[in-house]
This record gives C-alpha cells, structure tokens and sequence, in this order.
C-alpha cells in the first residue's frame, strides 16, 4: 500500500505544481477540437433509406392460424424498412462514403446534409464484403464540402481521434477518445476484418460516419461497436482509410472491387506453433498448401513458409495477410518477407484476381435420389474465394437446398463439397447430374465440410 501510495504522489505532483499555477494567457484556458469539428462537420451527412417491404408486417403463418385472415396478406398498405445512418463526403461534386448494411436493399436513399438540405441519392459501388458503398447526390454544380484522407497506416495506439456522426437519430454528434487498438481481425463484422478500435463513443446510427484525426483527416468509416446493451461501453471499431479509399477507387472507375488473390491457403502463426517454425514469438501465416496454378506458385512460395510482411507491413495473420493484398489492388505486385527454415527471402507475389475457371454451371438436381432439391455447382478460385473457403479451388459444391427435399432431410447443406459417388470422382455439375441419374439401390458419398472429408452411404 505504502509503494502504491508512493506511486500516485510522483504522479499527481507535477499536476498539482501546475495548478498552483494561473495560465498566463487565453491559449492555455482554452484546449478545444472546434476549428476540426468546424472543417470536418459540414462534410458528415445523415442517410436515411426506404425498403418496402412486400405483404403485411404481420404476415405470420402462426398469427394467422390463430386469428384469421385480418392478419394476413391483404393487410392494406403492406410495410415499409427504413434504416438510419451517417456518411461521409469524400468529393466536392457528391462522392459520399457510407456503409453496405445502412442502405443494403434500399428502394430508396435520402441524404441529409447538415444544413437541412435533402438530396436522392444513387448507389454507385456497394461492396458487400468490405461492408462499405459508395453514393452520388447532384448539388446541381456547387462544390460541396468534402475530407480528406488520412494514411490509416501513420496512426499510433493513443492518436486522439473524434467521431462524427447521428447517433440514434438525434442528430450530428462528436465524440472524442483514442486509438485504442489497431488491425483488430477477429471482430468478424466482414470479409475483410482489419479494424481501428477507438474508444471514441460510437452508437447505432454513427454508422457509416467519420473518424477523423486532430488534423481533420479521414482515417476510418465507423462500422461497428461491441456492446452488450445496444449502447456504447467505449469498444467501437472502424474501417481504415486505405479500404475506404480501394472502394472509392473502384467506384470512380466504374468497375467492381477486384481484389488480389494469392493462391495460397494459411493460418496464423500462434503461440504454440512459433518454437516449431523457429520464431520467437507469435505473428506471421504459414503457408499449408499452394495451388499449382496461382500467383504464390508462379512466385516460388512453398508449403511451410511463414510470410511475415506485406510490402513493409507486418501480418499478424491470415486476414491481416488478405487486407494487406486487398488495399494494394490488382495489377501490380507485393514483395513479401517469407521465413523458409533459417532463411529469410523477399518474394515477388503478383498481385492478379482469382480466375473464374471452370465456370459455376449452376444444376438443380432432381429425381428419386438423396441430392435431390440440391443446386451444385462447379468450384474455381473466384467462387471458393467469394464463398470464404480458403483452399478449395475446385471440385463441385452445393449452393442452395431446397427445403422438404430429399437432399435437405438427408442432411445436405450449402457449401458441401461432393468428392466421389459410388467410387467416382466428381470433376464437375455436369458430371454429378448424370450420376445422380442413374438408378441405384445405394449410394455412397465422400463429401467434404468445413475443410474434413465425410464418408458415408444411403440406401434407398
């Protein structure tokens, strides 16, 4: 107790010393982000989306059951979803950065600036796995108020920063707090989970809002909180501006996010795995296994290999390693730092989108037989990689089972595998059509879920 008391009496004493001080001039009252609220505010908007919403609100099969026909389909009006959020002007002729689920299915955007004036909005890019779009109002020609970006790269663990946004409708509001953490990967809000974590009050409706630096810098879109209550308890989490600008890059281009895809399949190196791979600490990807026709081939990476860096940034991981990729787009390429037995390389990955051979051939499989009700489909690279399944290049894979379907009673589910029926391989939809066709008093399975391969055998 008496170390502790110490220890708080050599803290406090400077700022006790200070207060029997008076502030020689009016600088040193007055500490106050006003001039960055006053740059950044006019360029923070309110959007507001419509979706209506097909039937009535109360359409539910049990609600009809029990009282009739007054809450079925032909309530009038039907119902209508709206969704509240904030966003940003990153152009002065109406570029707007939001986020994907604020306007996700939207009829209709409306976006509010804060001087009241209200503006149709169009859906330029909306990405989904990076959960951020891009809109356009017409100010009829006058240039609008916009920010700028910030390398998100340059922020350090206790950067101040403020949020901006409309929490719960209320209206424009700042909050100010810290970086508290940076690449945060395991929050698993998108595809692409690489956050800033700032304590920062942010609440539901400051989504799709600004996190801006004390320059008045862009440096992230505000996404998500964690929160057992719905509120803020001081855990909020932000896209960096490096995504931010990938997608606006896109958008402006007029074409898709294309993202850079390795060809490998990784995991984490932890704390566990380090002695082994003769790593002092945690951190990096070890490379499990290389598709023999992609970039990590062509560029020498082998199985067992750690990649510790992506174009001078450490990865402490398999999604970091991704984000890294994404931010740098296709076309060009990335050195990586490549940990191989008790050699240190630099590796030339190109950096190419996944390819999108074979195409899917989508097939609903019918008939007296246990895939029936199930829609396979050819695997690639693009297709295993829009589906998150690291590693799985190629083969056949169910898309979608129909409900009350052989398939779905048996226990078939999207993202299934099929490797072999009766002792075949299957190499394509094509292909398991034709030998789900043929009649047979048994059949037998290996499939593969979650990464392990099932045998098994039904009998008609």
């Amino acid at each position: 107790m008496q170390r502790l008391l110490l220890s708080l009496f050599l803290l406090l004493a400077p700022l006790a010393a200070a207060a029997d001080s008076v502030p020689s001039d009016h600088a040193a009252i007055d500490l106050t982000f006003a001039p960055v609220v006053k740059q950044v505010a006019p360029a923070v908007v309110n959007v507001f989306s419509k979706q209506q919403v097909a039937g009535s609100p109360f359409d539910d099969p049990v609600l009809r059951e029990l009282f009739g026909d007054q809450f079925g389909p032909g309530f009038p009006g039907g119902g209508e979803a709206s969704s509240l959020g904030s966003g940003v002007i990153v152009s002065p002729d109406g570029l707007i950065v939001t986020n994907d689920h604020v306007i996700k299915q939207a009829d209709k955007i409306t976006v509010i600036l804060p001087d009241g004036r209200e503006f149709p909005a169009e859906v330029v890019l909306a990405d989904e796995r990076t959960d951020l779009a891009v809109l356009r109002i017409d100010a009829k020609g006058e240039r609008l108020p916009f920010v700028e970006f910030r390398d998100a790269d340059t922020l350090e663990v206790g950067d101040l920063v403020l949020a901006i946004g409309n929490p719960f409708g209320v209206g424009q509001t700042v909050t100010l707090g810290i970086v508290s953490a940076l690449a945060r990967t395991q929050v698993g809000v998108s595809d692409y989970s690489f956050f800033i974590q700032t304590d920062a009050a942010i609440n539901p409706g400051n989504s799709g809002g600004a996190l801006v630096t004390a320059d008045g810098r862009l440096v992230g879109i505000n996404t998500a909180i964690y929160s057992r209550s719905g509120g803020s308890i001081g855990i909020g989490f932000a896209i960096p501006s490096n995504m931010v600008q990938t997608v606006i890059n896109a958008a402006v281009a007029g074409t898709d996010v294309q993202r850079p895809w390795a060809g490998l399949k990784g995991e984490p190196v932890t704390a566990e795995l380090a002695p082994s791979l003769g790593l002092a600490k945690p951190g990096g990807v070890v490379v499990q296994s290389v598709w023999s026709k992609g970039p990590a081939a062509r560029a020498g990476l082998m199985a067992g290999d750690v990649i510790l860096s992506v174009a001078g940034q450490p990865v402490l991981d398999d999604k970091a390693f991704n984000f890294r990729l994404a931010t740098l787009g296709v076309g060009k390429s990335a050195l990586l730092d490549v940990k191989r037995r008790d050699q240190m390389l630099t590796i030339t990955l190109p950096l190419e989108p996944a390819p999108e051979e074979p195409s899917a051939d989508p097939r609903l499989l019918d008939g007296r037989q246990p895939l029936s009700g199930a829609t396979v489909a050819n695997l690639s690279p693009a297709l295993a990689e829009k589906l998150g399944l690291a590693g799985a290049w190629q083969g056949v894979i169910v898309v979608k089972v129909d409900r009350g379907t052989p398939a779905r009673r048996i226990g078939f589910k999207p993202g299934d595998i099929v490797r072999s029926v009766n002792g075949s391989k299957v190499e394509s939809s094509e292909q398991l059509s034709e030998l789900m066709a043929e009649p047979a008093d048994r059949w037998d399975f290996a499939v593969e879920r979650g990464g392990q391969v099932h045998d098994f055998s039904i009998e008609r």
